[in-house]
């Protein structure tokens, strides 16, 4: 959808019947209060279908400024915003394209993507909903004045995915000083892939996704800024032992951890003290935390 729709903004309101503040959430995505971060995973994807504008304008609605996403490159090389390596989980390809098993991102091109349904899996309000283009979701980002952390997925699919991911980037002028300063962070299971992006330009925020060693945490920290583990790995002694580290930045790794969806678990892992959460369910957890 390149608009938000009335469908969106309602049916995020039936599912969540209630209003937000958006000065505390604001306050919260930028860090100046003592509680975590949140960051709604792949949009506010509890109420919208993942990694969708739709799901982005969820989150907006919320009051919740940092949005999560992954990128990954079609056959012709556009970058496009959706999270497994193949299409059938979450759009209509299978019946669009028979005979393409297994749907892979990698074999289609932006234009045959372009072409499915992306929302009608979710729910029927959302029938008609695309695949964005990397250029496309930042546009929207850029009008709700959202931040985002990005991740790259499956680099080791996708030669060269980083410098792409950096031209587009630079090119929506998402590579100034202040979106590097406040709106944008780099991550990926794929250290090769963080490396990369902090050689091309060490000025971006980089993150980590995965749980290292203690012993190993001072080589990560060479190349990047955050450990974002899942919160089934970790505990307070982890966390600590992270944020006694300095990160590529010379400044106190920093833990952002992942997918937390209930207020219970939130209210756990912000005890260890972690500096960020990512959720499905940003309201949920952003209330659990405050």
């Amino acid at each position: 959808m390149s608009v938000r729709t009335a469908t969106a903004s309602g049916a995020a309101a039936a599912l969540l019947g209630t209003c937000f503040l958006l000065p505390a959430a604001q306050a919260q995505a930028t860090g100046t209060q003592d509680r975590p971060v949140v960051y709604a995973h792949r949009g506010a994807s509890a109420y919208a279908p993942e990694n969708t504008l739709a799901a982005v304008d969820v989150a907006d609605d919320l009051g919740v400024a940092w949005v999560e996403n992954d990128v990954q490159l079609t056959k012709d090389g556009v970058l496009v915003v959706v999270h497994d390596t193949t299409l059938g989980r979450t759009t209509d390809a299978e019946e669009v394209f028979p005979g393409r098993a297994p749907w892979a991102v990698k074999d289609f091109t932006a234009a045959e993507i372009a072409k499915l349904d992306a929302g009608s899996w979710f729910g029927a309000g959302f029938a008609g909903a695309r695949v964005p283009t990397l250029t496309q979701y930042l546009h929207r980002l850029e009008r709700n004045h959202q931040k985002l952390l990005l991740e790259i997925k499956s680099p080791e699919i996708y030669p060269g995915i980083e410098k792409e991911t950096l031209r587009v980037l630079r090119e929506e002028g998402w590579l100034d000083r202040a979106h590097v300063k406040h709106k944008l962070i780099i991550q990926s299971f794929g250290a090769e892939s963080v490396k990369k992006v902090h050689a091309l330009r060490p000025d971006v925020v980089t993150g980590f996704l995965g749980t290292p060693a203690v012993a190993e945490l001072p080589s990560y920290a060479a190349f990047t800024d955050q450990i974002n583990p899942s919160y089934t790995t970790i505990g307070a002694d982890y966390v600590a032992a992270v944020q006694k580290l300095k990160g590529a930045h010379g400044k106190p790794l920093r833990v952002n951890t992942w997918t937390v969806n209930d207020a219970a678990k939130a209210a756990q892992v912000a005890g260890f003290g972690v500096d960020g959460i990512i959720t499905n369910n940003p309201d949920i957890v952003r209330d659990a935390t405050r």
